[in-house]
Formats: C-alpha cells, structure tokens, sequence
C-alpha cells in the first residue's frame, strides 16, 4: 500500500511539474515580452522632458508596485482562487451570476439545471440565504441585467481586440531587434518579416495548445534566464543603487516632480502587466496552483529583475530613454514603431481588467453571499486605481488608442445585436407554443397517418411544443411513428458530465408516442461524437431506460410542464443504464443517399483502404463512415407494456431517424421602431444568413435533414392608452 502511495504521488507531482512547464509557452508569453516596450511607452509623451535619475527611479517604483500589486497580488493570489468549476475567465464570472444572482436574460431556466453536480458548489448556494433588496435587483430590474449583459460584452469585446493587438506588439517589438545587425533595414522589410512571423504563429496554433506549449515553453524559460542575466548585468555595471526605488516612497517622489505629465505616462507604465488576464482565463487549460508556481518563483523574478536593470541603465544614459530595451543590451539601437501599438493595448488591457474587477465585486455579494461592505471594499481597493490607470489610458487615444475603441465596438454590436434577435425568437416560441389541449383532441395518431420510422424534431423550447409541429400537421399527410422534441440547451456551467447530459420526458398520454430529450451542454462543451448514430444510439438508450424508470416510479427527476403528469428524468444516473443494449460498428461508405456500401471488418485493412480511395476517387462526394449498430439483447422486462414499446422504439429505429429542424426568417413588425426595424430586418438577418447553419453546428447529416421554413415577427411598437 505506501508503496502504491509513492507511486501515485510521482505521479502527480510529473504531471503537476508538466502542467507548470506547459503554461510557460500559453500563459506568460505576453508578460515575457512586456519589457520591450513599457520604458519606452512611459517616456513617449512629455515625461521625456524629466531625463533624470530621480524620475527614472520613480518610474521604476511605478512599474514595480503595478506589476507586484496586480500580477502578484490581485492574480495569482486572488484572483486565481476563483473559478467555476476550475474555469476562469469573463464567461465563467457571468455564469456565476446568472446562476446564483439571476442576472441571465434568457428565460430558458429549469429546476433540472439546479440538480446538476456542477451547478452548485460549497459556500455558492443562495437557498439560506436572506433575500435582502439589492440581491432581490436582479429579478425586479430587467435593467440591472442588460447593463451586466453589456459590460460582459464589452469585456469580451476587449479580450478579442487584445487577440488582435497581441501578436502585433509581440512580434513588432521583437523583429525591432534585428536593427541591431542592420542601421539601414528598410521598414518595410520589418513590416514584411513581422506579417510572416504572425501567419506562420496562426498556422502553427492549428496544431493545438498541447503541441503549441511544448514548443514555446522552453523559449519561454530561455527568454525569461536571457532578460534577467541581463538585468543583473546591468544593475552590478551602471547603477547598483536602484535597488533603494523598490521604496514605494520613490512613487510619491515621482508624481511631485513629474505632476500631471506623471499621471499621463502611467498609460505606458501599465503595459508591464500586459496578458496578465491570461492567467485567470486559462486556469481551466492549466491549473491554478500550476500557474500560481511558475510565475511566482519564475516569472516574476525574472521580470522584476529585467525592469530593474533598464531602469539601473536608464538612470545613467538619459538619451537612451527613447530607444528602451534594446538600448540596454551593450553595441544596440531601436525605434519607436510599437508606441501607438502600445497604446492601444494598453487601452484594452486596462478596460478588461477593470471590468473583471467589477464582476468579481458583483460575485462576491452575488455569490458567495458575502457582505455588501466586503464587496465595495474589493472595489475600491482595486477598482480605483485601475480606474487611475484607465483614465491615463484614455488620454493617449488619438495616438493609437482609438483602435480598440473601434474594434471592440464592432465586435460588442456584433454579439449585442445576436443576442437581442436571439432573444426576442426564444420568447416569440415561448409564447407561441401549441396548446396541450389542441394536441389532446386531435387523437393518439394526431390526425395524420402515423408511418415507421423516429422524427427528431429540434427546438429551443426546454418545456410545451414549438409551432413549427403544427406545420407538419397542417401541411403533411404523414409523420413518423415516434416523435422526439430535442433541446439542445446551455446550461450556465462550464461542463456537464456525461451521465446528466440527458433528461428525457413524455408528452401526452403513451398511445401518442411522443417524447421530450433535453441535451444538456455546458458553455465549454463540445461535440466529441464522431458522427450521427452515436447520439441516436445514446438517444434511443435514454428515452427506453426512461419507459423503464418510469414504470418503476423512479429516477431522478424533475416537473416539466409540457407533459401530462409526467416527469424529466436523468436517465443515464441509473445504475443500470445501457445494459440490456449491445454495440456493434461496421466500416461503410456514406453518400447523398440513403443506402450505403457496407465492408465487414473482417476483411484486410489493406484492401478496406485501397477500395476507400477508389471511390473516393470516382465519387468524391461519397465518404468513408463507421456505422454503429445498437441491438437490444437482453428483452427480459418484468411489465408487458414495457417490453412492447421498447420493441416498437427498436423497430423504428431500423426504418430510420429524420432530423426535422426549423429554418426561421426573422421580420420586425412594420410599425416597430426605426432603430428595431434595422437592427432585426438587416443587421441581424444578415448575421443569421453568414453564420454557420444550425444544422451544422448541430452535426446533424444532410442526408437526413428536413428543414421547415417559418417567419417570425418578433418586434411590435407598446402604445399606452390613456382613458
């Protein structure tokens, strides 16, 4: 027994040491190159004017404490402490607060999302909590969650502009280098080498992180080791007293010499903790006790010592101001191509930080159900002097800084415009859904001729049935025998574990041989099934251990309103799920019919691949599939009625499942106004016509798609009657 302990310690301590090694090439790139342009950025503006050893000093005491008092302190500290579910990030922070403060706008909450195993965690339940006023907002002021909606947004919109701005001041600072080498470098060719640089990063991210790490993290670590030799060198070479400037009184020494101008400068300075948001967004890619080691006994040393030596440099050659890192480093030169750059990120560096502040402040009331004071605290400690920074960010718009002011703008109406259209189709199904008392009296055959066959009918709607099923009513002479209404749903968690994922339920009386599924997917969730009959072998396995457990009065389940009496079950939490069912997978070739041509596995590899390439060759649009069989083997069922519709379940699975899912055009009402008619009728029409189609997105086959057109008209102008 210890010595199967020992074993699983080294175990874990390779691969806790791996993760750390890893998140040097993902985590601190941005951090790592920060030195080659924070001095510079610093002195761009008029603190240029303030060339002595006194305002470089303090200079230095600024750059220090910010990266110490946000990186160290704020981040990996605190900061890396807070997660949901071991993610990080905004999303993570706004699901959170629609789960526990009730900020989401979306009216797509079930009691079934509660009992999930990674909604609630300890110290975040909000059941003994007293509802005091302000936590009560969020259900009485729709406002209060649109202004959250919107500040989410625009983090988001930040964290995609830094996407942008990233590579570019990265590899512009570095390719600045090569000046060293070359007085006469023409600029173009720099611009030239620097778009090489960043397309092949893009390709080379085509890989995947795990690749990605393992070849940056050891230039990384050498970085790092280069830019603190470096910094040793020059503190012990040109002025050994910059130690005495980690005194934060030399800050206040600063702002009295350098006075408004200093305050300005600090636009430049803050780009020490450029990526410094990274650490909290990729906690879930990593773990936070990982990255909390590698940048606390590497990173931030390294750093500190790097900003100390070209401060030690600086205060020394006051010329040099100008020409920052590279000018350091003993026979080098530099330029001043990444100042705008700089500035720009800086703005949305900053912008992202402070709003993360806030969301934190919103969680610590919200959902940790601490004090308001607590609450404030936190923001005022931190949210003050981020804003001192931020409004020091903001002055330096007109040198670079509108840039991401104008791309965030674009990608904050972008996402605002998708919600709202979104939101206003989800209520326009919500409040359109077909009467349960319609369908009653229309009979067990719905008044159309029931054929072989499973119809899984795709909607948004968590409870009731969508209107688009009385199209097929209306329209159609016949449907399938079993009728499924899906619900592919995003539960405000980060992952759902596979044996909740499905929650299935009936609609109407057992002779209709209608059924409810609700897939379940958290916000990081993705489609791992290989193609379609993996879902329809786990479809058809949920919904018949649903007829069982609910023979047996049991399950876990939960009251959903669309049925007559029934409930939504977690069928796959039973112990006995899938066993009464066997699998088997056959290779085969799938085209645009339905038949296929199928090779047993029992013949050569050699020739299964060789026969693939001919028809891939003669038919392109004919590909290579793997068929997944499921049988039932095991027909023992202690209730007749049981056994029968688990067999006619069966049995229409072998004549085929048909997708049916609705393809909607979205019109505002012709009296709506102005601003609505374009926002819906254009911006957001376009956005549906350009995005991936649902069934895509979906993995649903083509070959068994029916899409069934509908209009929506989701935006009327409110009058008010005065009597």
């Amino acid at each position: 027994f210890l010595l199967f302990k020992q074993d699983e310690n080294k175990t874990r301590s390779k691969h806790f040491l791996l993760l750390v090694y890893q998140s040097f090439g993902i985590v601190f790139g941005d951090l790592a190159t920060s030195p080659l342009y924070v001095y510079r950025s610093a002195f761009a503006g008029r603190l240029r004017h303030y060339q002595s050893e006194e305002a470089v000093f303090g200079a230095f005491s600024v750059i220090f404490w910010t990266l110490s008092f946000f990186s160290l302190f704020k981040y990996a500290v605190f900061m890396l402490s807070v997660n949901d579910n071991g993610e990080g990030g905004i999303f993570a922070l706004y699901s959170l607060l629609c789960r526990h403060g009730k900020f989401s706008l979306l009216p797509n909450q079930q009691a079934s999302d509660e009992e999930l195993s990674t909604y609630q965690h300890a110290g975040y339940s909000n059941r003994s909590v007293p509802a005091s006023s302000f936590r009560r907002l969020p259900d009485r002021d729709k406002k209060s969650k649109l202004a959250l909606l919107i500040l989410v947004l625009m983090a988001a919109s930040m964290a995609m502009t830094l996407g942008v701005l990233t590579p570019a001041i990265s590899v512009v600072s570095s390719i600045e280098g090569l000046k060293v080498q070359s007085n006469d470098l023409n600029h173009r060719i720099m611009v030239a080498l620097a778009g090489v640089l960043l397309l092949s990063l893009f390709v080379l991210q085509y890989q995947g992180t795990h690749k990605v790490a393992f070849i940056f993290s050891p230039v990384v670590l050498l970085w790092l080791l280069s830019i603190a030799a470096l910094g040793v060198y020059n503190i012990m070479h040109w002025n050994p007293r910059i130690y005495e400037a980690l005194s934060p009184i030399y800050i206040y020494r600063f702002f009295r010499l350098t006075g408004i101008d200093g305050w300005i400068s600090l636009g430049g300075a803050l780009l020490c903790i450029t990526g410094i948001d990274i650490l909290f967004t990729e906690v879930g890619q990593f773990s936070a006790s990982s990255i909390r080691v590698a940048f606390c006994f590497f990173v931030y040393p390294c750093l500190v010592l790097q900003y100390m030596g070209q401060a030690a440099f600086l205060s020394k050659n006051f010329s040099a101001i100008s020409l920052s890192f590279y000018a350091s480093v003993p026979v080098t030169l530099g330029s001043q191509d990444t100042t705008r750059i700089g500035n720009a990120y800086g703005i949305a560096s900053m912008t992202l930080i402070f709003i993360t502040t806030s969301l934190i402040s919103l969680s610590i009331y919200f959902v940790w159900h601490k004090g308001l004071a607590l609450a404030l605290s936190f923001f005022i400690l931190f949210g003050t002097i981020e804003l001192t920074f931020l409004f020091s960010s903001y002055i330096r718009i007109l040198q670079g800084g509108w840039v991401p002011l104008l791309l965030s703008s674009i990608f904050l109406f972008t996402m605002f415009v998708w919600h709202y259209g979104s939101r206003k189709k989800y209520l326009y199904d919500q409040n359109h859904k077909l009467p349960m008392k319609w369908i009653l009296t229309l009979g067990s055959d719905l008044g159309i001729v029931r054929v072989p066959g499973i119809g899984l009918i795709y909607t948004h709607l968590a409870n009731g049935v969508p209107a688009t099923f009385s199209h097929f009513l209306t329209n159609l002479p016949a449907f399938y025998q079993i009728i499924v209404f899906v619900c592919d749903k995003t539960v405000p968690v980060p992952f759902v574990p596979q044996k909740e994922r499905y929650l299935v339920g009936r609609i109407g009386p057992k002779s209709y041989r209608m059924y409810r599924c609700i897939v379940q997917n958290g916000y990081k969730d993705v489609n791992e099934n290989e193609n379609e009959y993996d879902f329809e072998n786990a479809l058809i396995m949920s919904i018949a251990e649903f007829i069982q457990l609910e023979a047996e009065g049991g399950g876990s389940g939960t009251p959903d309103g669309g049925s007559i009496g029934g409930r939504l079950a977690v069928v796959k939490s039973s112990e006995n799920f899938g066993k009464r069912f066997g699998i088997s997978k056959s290779n085969g070739f799938e085209g645009t019919s339905s038949s296929s041509l199928n090779i047993t596995s029992s013949k050569s590899a050699t020739l299964v691949k060789l026969k693939m390439m001919y028809d891939e060759q003669e038919s392109p649009e004919v590909k290579f599939k793997t068929r997944v069989q499921l049988t039932l083997v095991d027909t023992r069922y202690k209730d007749s009625f049981v056994k029968e519709e688990v067999m006619r379940l069966m049995e229409a699975k072998k004549f085929g499942v048909a997708y049916v899912i609705g393809h909607s055009n979205s019109k505002a009402k012709w009296n709506s106004p102005f601003l609505k008619r374009f926002l819906i009728n254009i911006v957001y029409s376009f956005l549906r016509k350009n995005c991936r189609a649902p069934s895509i997105a979906l993995s649903i086959p083509q070959t068994s798609l029916i899409e069934v057109g509908m209009n929506y008209t989701l935006i009327m102008r409110q009058r008010v009657v005065c009597l």
